[in-house]
């Protein structure tokens, strides 16, 4: 790889992640599958420490909401409270579960595409069906979430650490089964983001501190400033979107992107 190449992989995949951290679509998948089929691969601590731009994305568009929560829950207002116990609970199946298995999830499933394809078509699947079916919608405010749904949408947010679920879609499609608001749901997920994915960079960040030399240092810094920029623009234009149309766009790109990975795969066999 020359050095413009090398300059160029890690933008394109900081593009990518801006892209798809937030939809429904799964980034670590689409980040593999980069790999894989054209060759725009780094490695797996490359691919999680990057996910911080677009974290920081989340808090520079949630900037004044986090402040008012923070402002609050040191007032101690109970709904700040509330929220953040709800945030917490949606967050530890994950943890758990994450730092249990990540050796196994990083060195297995991150190397294997043909699960990557599958969970991505699958998961088209049941999130066009969940989208278009009718629902009881009870919770339209984020704030309010009870917590035995927060607690549900974490649950859900486990199956996303096998790469092609999505972290975005498997908590989406929890939260709408359990009568959220396609709006609320999909903005209840930016906030869980923050705690699980800036733990998930400081767990790694620790674990990779030896296998991180200049050259993936400059890599991260350039993956992470494209995720930062492109995944603002996705926050700040998402909700409206999906108010709009759904996320029946999202489930047919899984679909379009998981079943053309397959037919690669078991056809010709790349």
């Amino acid at each position: 790889m020359n050095a413009d190449q090398g300059l160029f992989v890690p933008l394109v995949l900081g593009i990518i992640e801006g892209l798809t951290e937030f939809l429904p679509v799964s980034s670590t998948g689409h980040l593999l599958l980069a790999g894989h089929f054209f060759g725009l691969s780094q490695p797996a601590t490359f691919i999680v420490l990057i996910q911080l731009g677009a974290i920081l994305a989340v808090i520079t568009i949630y900037f004044a909401k986090l402040g008012v929560l923070i402002r609050d829950a040191f007032a101690g207002k109970a709904y700040a409270w509330h929220f953040a116990l709800a945030v917490i609970l949606a967050c530890l199946p994950a943890v758990i579960i994450g730092v249990l298995f990540r050796e196994y999830i990083q060195q297995v499933l991150y190397e294997t595409p043909l699960v990557i394809c599958t969970t991505l078509l699958l998961g088209g699947i049941v999130l066009l069906i969940v989208d278009r079916m009718p629902k009881n919608v009870r919770y339209d405010d984020i704030y309010h979430f009870p917590w035995h749904l927060a607690l549900i949408v974490g649950l859900f947010q486990v199956l996303s650490l096998i790469p092609g679920v999505s972290r975005s879609g498997s908590t989406v499609v929890g939260a709408m089964l359990f009568g959220a608001s396609k709006r609320s749901a999909a903005e209840f997920t930016f906030f869980i983001a923050l705690p699980i994915m800036t733990g998930a960079f400081g767990y790694d960040l620790y674990k990779s501190r030896e296998l991180i030399d200049m050259s993936l240092g400059i890599n991260i810094a350039i993956g992470f400033a494209a995720s930062f920029v492109v995944g603002a623009l996705v926050v700040k234009y998402l909700l409206d979107f999906v108010t709009r149309h759904g996320f029946a766009p999202f489930a047919w790109w899984r679909i379009a992107v998981g079943g053309a990975g397959l037919i690669a795969i078991l056809v010709f066999g790349l």
